[in-house]
């Protein structure tokens, strides 16, 4: 019987460097999504958990295949171990399913290249190489130099930590330093119990592809992430949709199309601000030939008025936005599964469960975007609409 080998992802709701940062979206794809696809396509791996105390993660785990566990408020503060979420983690699983774990990962979703290769390096180093631990590691050429510490009370000012200042080898004669990337570790599951510790016994270090090595801290760290996703996937395709996969496009208006604040006058009258990008995506779709409408629950002439200047059919002042769809859907002869649906707010989940290619907006609700295949890196009311039909068409768009 092959050995049962777990993955705990830790994601957290809470984050001050980038709010929602395991939610945030590279490449279409939210983070935790991406690392639980890459760890569902790994050889050895049987189970993939995501342990979170936030219902938008929850939710984008589910759709992307994880289980989830929700992680007690004791261990989910900033304090808390990624140790201790595993702990639990594992502690859930075994109970849920009855069965004990060979072995346990835990893979960090904040690493946003990690790929299946890393993942099977990591358990293979356990489960099939006796390893008692393993992490990645990336060659590094650095030299890693630190502040004189205050109490030394000295003038040297820094010193070297990797290397003697006085003497600098050619690289290719300097031991070769190794660099944690952080991305994924793999333990025996006994004696991480025993331990505690992720670090235990013989630990194997599984080189990985330094290019891929990137961790998201902060905003820098999450823009060079989305700058260099469409080099990294582009030999790993299905993050994204193009025209082979759909056949109409339907845009919630408030919140999509807009950035949802409203501007009220004395008269009462409504004015709402909208992009010329996301005109020039609409009107591409629709010189490409795919359907297209507006869907809104608001009956509001400025949602008339904006489709008038689309030239888009427009569906307002609906209750039931999913049954106002359904039909649309059977009267266009248009299968759901390939209709792309844009929205940003909880009034779109129902849509979203009907058609096969749901996306929310960078600024959506944490829940819709947990729901949602795929997400924008742009707000609404900012661009996201032209930014997806760059998906479909081509960047050039």
């Amino acid at each position: 019987m092959p050995p049962t080998v777990v993955v705990v992802i830790p994601a957290r709701g809470g984050s001050k460097g980038v709010p929602a940062k395991n939610l945030a979206a590279v490449g279409g794809v939210p983070l935790v999504a991406r690392a639980i696809r890459e760890c569902r396509a790994a050889r050895l791996v049987t189970d993939v958990v995501v342990s979170t105390d936030d219902a938008g993660i929850a939710a984008a785990a589910r759709s992307a295949g994880a289980v989830v566990v929700r992680r007690p408020g004791e261990i989910a503060g900033d304090t808390a171990t990624s140790e201790a979420a595993v702990l639990h983690a594992m502690d859930a699983y075994e109970a849920e399913h009855g069965a004990r774990v060979d072995a346990v990962l835990l893979v960090q979703c904040t690493s946003p290249f990690i790929v299946r290769e890393d993942i099977d390096g990591v358990a293979a180093a356990v489960v099939e190489g006796g390893a008692d631990s393993a992490l990645t590691v990336a060659p590094f050429h650095g030299f890693v130099w630190r502040d004189a510490e205050p109490e030394a009370h000295t003038t040297d000012g820094g010193h070297g930590v990797n290397h003697d200042k006085s003497f600098r080898p050619r690289r290719q004669d300097r031991p070769q330093d190794l660099l944690e990337t952080g991305a994924a570790y793999a333990m025996d599951a006994a004696g991480f119990r025993t331990a505690g510790h992720r670090f235990f016994g013989r630990t194997e270090l599984i080189r990985t592809d330094p290019a891929r090595v990137l961790e998201i801290d902060d905003p820098h760290d999450l823009a060079r992430a989305r700058a260099l996703a469409p080099l990294f996937d582009a030999d790993r395709p299905g993050a994204l949709p193009t025209t082979d996969d759909i056949d109409a496009v339907v845009l919630d208006f408030d919140g999509t199309q807009t950035d949802d604040r409203v501007l009220i006058d004395a008269d009462g009258r409504e004015i709402v601000a909208v992009h010329r990008g996301d005109g020039l995506g609409i009107a591409a779709l629709r010189k490409a030939e795919l359907k297209l409408l507006i869907l809104s629950t608001e009956q509001n002439p400025v949602v008339a008025a904006r489709a008038r200047k689309l030239q888009v059919p427009v569906l307002h002042g609906i209750d039931r936005k999913d049954l106002a769809l359904k039909q649309w859907c059977e009267e266009t002869g248009t299968d759901p599964e390939r209709v792309l649906y844009v929205g940003n707010d909880v009034n779109d989940l129902p849509c979203f469960d009907l058609v096969g290619w749901p996306v929310a907006v960078a600024s959506a609700h944490d829940v819709v975007r947990g729901a949602a295949r795929a997400v924008t890196a742009t707000p609404g009311g900012s661009g996201a609409i032209r930014e997806i039909a760059g998906w479909l068409l081509g960047p050039s768009l």
